[in-house]
């Protein structure tokens, strides 16, 4: 146990709290259970080790973080470390990778049950499973996921510029206090086309290699160990699964043709639609349905789209297409906080059941939507609101 204490000490001094995600502060973080879930690469390891160091950084005694891919988990338990750790005064038990550890959810259940007084903290790849894992944890555990920077995010970690977050009513109903506001500030679209292409994963700050290459790396991470290991793809159709998400980080947007896509893949149908969700639970790709609450979520999606901008760029065979950029970051933004729905009438989404967005760039009209309700058009290239003409940099000040 002392190793891992000595490895928490080295991690925690490497640590800066200059920049914290704004998940950190809707995170309860005094819950007896409390699930982090992201993709990998977005942030969730130094989001919790933030949170001790301001929190816990001279009390070594009740709070520790160990990852369960150490070595120590070689040689022993987590049960192990949970009884050692409570036995010496322990109180708040941060486990990070716990995806990596095969029992995890039966041993976390039984720590749980065990030791009323432990309060324990979690993170694994977006893949786990909480609700159907070999120890359902969903009735003990309040869950949150955690995805890449928001538009707003990037502003203060890469530039210094702190604005607060606004609400979707704000952005839709109050648009020009937001514009007003956020531009005494700065000029949102002098940093936006970087945002777009560099911005998203926070380990771009770190340097040390090609930003590019590093995502590439997180992708064939996540399809040749998470996949494999979380949702049972075979490691022979791995191959497979790269070339369809090669297909479609060059073809995305994609009105969805399931016999053509099955061809270009070399998968029957209902393969292809199995992998689609993997990559959809993965945070590689967005599906959108016209009916999230249909039986037609079973069946094919509506549309695909890479999950977010930056994907777009490291991954596409092509070059991006200005309009497939605006929608993917309109609906990787959306999609955090928001229900979002293709639309299958006038404009690209319904949002909560309630609001109807068409995105385009700045000389869009609104002839498109004249006859919908609550009908909005997210414009590209434009600073301020005019009128239910938004524009599209705003949808990133929503967390």
């Amino acid at each position: 146990m002392e190793a891992l204490i000595n490895r928490y000490k080295r991690l925690l001094a490497a640590t800066s709290t200059g920049c914290v995600r704004s998940l950190m502060n809707d995170i309860h973080w005094d819950a007896r259970l409390v699930a982090i879930r992201g993709a990998r690469g977005v942030g969730k390891t130094t989001l919790m080790l933030q949170f001790l160091k301001l929190h816990y950084a001279d009390d070594w005694k009740t709070a520790l973080y160990a990852s369960l891919d150490s070595a120590y988990f070689t040689q022993h338990s987590l049960s192990e470390l949970a009884e050692l750790f409570y036995q010496r005064g322990g109180k708040h038990l941060f486990l990070d990778e716990v995806h990596k550890y095969p029992s995890w959810s039966r041993e976390i259940k039984n720590i749980y049950d065990e030791y009323p007084d432990l309060k324990i903290v979690f993170s694994g790849s977006s893949l786990l499973k909480i609700l159907n894992a070999e120890a359902d944890l969903s009735r003990r555990c309040i869950s949150y996921d955690m995805q890449g920077l928001s538009y707003r995010e990037y502003l203060l970690f890469y530039h210094q510029i702190d604005i607060p977050p606004y609400s979707l009513d704000e952005i839709l109903f109050e648009s020009d206090r937001v514009c007003m506001e956020v531009n005494e500030k700065c000029r949102p679209l002098a940093y936006f086309q970087e945002y777009l292409q560099n911005g998203y994963y926070p380990f771009y700050m770190e340097g040390g290699g090609d930003y590019y290459t590093r995502i590439e790396n997180v992708v064939n991470m996540i399809l040749e160990i998470e996949l494999p290991q979380q949702c049972g793809v075979d490691v022979g159709n791995i191959r497979k699964v790269k070339s369809l998400l090669a297909i479609l980080s060059s073809e995305v947007p994609l009105m969805v043709d399931i016999t053509k896509l099955s061809a270009l893949a070399e998968m029957s149908r209902t393969t292809l639609l199995t992998y689609l969700q993997y990559l959809n639970r993965a945070k590689l790709i967005h599906l959108l349905y016209s009916d999230l609450f249909s039986l037609k979520k079973l069946q094919k999606p509506d549309k695909i789209y890479m999950e977010n901008t930056n994907l777009l760029y490291a991954l596409s065979l092509k070059e991006v297409n200005k309009g497939t950029l605006r929608e993917v970051f309109m609906v990787n933004q959306l999609s955090y906080c928001h229900r979002i729905e293709y639309c299958t009438r006038s404009a690209d989404y319904t949002v909560d059941g309630k609001y109807v967005i068409e995105v385009g760039g700045k000389n869009k009209d609104g002839r498109q939507i004249a006859r919908e309700n609550n009908a909005f058009i997210a414009a590209d290239d434009t600073e301020y609101a005019f009128g239910n003409k938004i524009p599209l940099w705003a949808f990133g000040f929503l967390y």
